[in-house]
């Protein structure tokens, strides 16, 4: 069960971006996309986590100033006097799975965005920074009324359609009990043991989340969905985009607030002019926060940290060059692990 994110409940901050229809909110997302993604999405790589390949394809000729020698195969070279590196399956054709978390903590906001959102938005850059000739998306979208599965397919089109669905989904309102029968809702392990089943092909996998699924009281104690991204990137490329609010980090200074579990619809009220108040949930809170990056360091997982309140497609952008800059990097100066 998901140790619940306790906030203050709040509408999103921007009620004309809610209010507007999801074409409307797609055009202005793809806009931003488009605009401050373009260098990237013209540049010589494309992927969110450039590196080399996985499965061999075979050989071509060096390239100087575009091939890493350490791809160099020597081999071949001997064998015909030319320069050749060894091919690979990944760069020439990525599937790309994204696992996106649509539960009622995701519904909170103090921002511009809220964090569903940002998720949005996040799916968004995702699919434009790996588009290219072959290479194909899917998705899998968890729901209070259980997983929504996207195949894996090329083109714009299906990329539009995805993000459609996204923006229109109905927002989790109802807490998330088990009472009356229903089953109970799909969780973070869940949805990362059903991505483990059907991602068969080495390639990239997504997560956007908050993380917050089934974390114990006990920081020693793993997380129930850590088993399962570890077996991921075992085998993949994996990208976990951690999405938070500031709210969720501190309280202000505003007297008497309700604060809510969205998981559960459990409300407490309290005084925020208590500064000691203040203060432990501030250490609480980085505490939680601080649980969640050994997990996902324990993994072996890329880390991108996104903020309602931040600049996402700002913070994307240096992640990329970060990236860049990693695999250009020589072998013995790389630093593994979360970026």
């Amino acid at each position: 069960m998901r140790r619940a994110q306790v906030a203050p409940a709040a509408a999103p901050a921007d009620p004309g971006l809610a209010e507007l229809a999801p074409d409307q909110r797609l055009r202005r997302l793809e806009l931003t996309v488009t605009r401050r993604l373009n260098g990237l999405l013209h540049g010589q790589y494309r992927g969110l986590l450039p590196g080399p390949g996985s499965e061999p394809a075979g050989s071509r000729e060096y390239r100087p100033g575009e091939d890493e020698v350490r791809r160099m195969d020597w081999a071949v070279t001997a064998r015909t006097a030319v320069p050749h590196v060894r091919q690979v399956d990944a760069d020439r054709e990525l599937t790309t799975w994204l696992l996106v978390d649509g539960s009622a903590s995701m519904e909170f906001g103090t921002a511009e965005l809220d964090k569903r959102e940002l998720a949005v938005a996040a799916v968004a850059a995702v699919g434009f920074l790996t588009a290219g000739v072959g290479n194909r998306l899917g998705a899998q979208v968890l729901r209070a009324d259980g997983v929504r599965r996207f195949p894996a397919r090329a083109g714009r089109t299906h990329l539009l359609a995805l993000l459609r669905a996204l923006l229109a989904a109905p927002r989790a309102t109802a807490p998330g009990s088990t009472a009356g029968g229903q089953p109970r809702p799909p969780d973070l392990a869940d949805g990362l043991d059903a991505l483990h089943r059907i991602a068969n092909r080495r390639g990239l996998v997504v997560v956007v989340s908050d993380f917050l699924d089934g974390l114990p009281d006990d920081p020693d104690q793993q997380a129930p969905w850590e088993r399962t991204l570890r077996r991921l990137t075992a085998r993949h490329q994996v990208l976990a985009i951690e999405v938070t609010d500031p709210r969720e980090l501190e309280l202000p200074d505003v007297g008497l607030i309700t604060l809510t579990d969205p998981e559960t619809g459990r409300c407490r009220e309290v005084c925020t002019s208590d500064r000691r108040l203040r203060e432990r949930y501030a250490e609480a809170a980085a505490a939680q926060r601080d649980q969640v990056h050994q997990a996902l360091r324990r993994s072996g997982v890329t880390h991108l940290p996104l903020r309602t309140d931040g600049d996402w497609s700002a913070d994307i952008v240096r992640h990329v060059h970060a990236q860049r800059r990693l695999a250009a990097a020589p072998a013995g100066h790389r630093r593994g692990g979360v970026a």
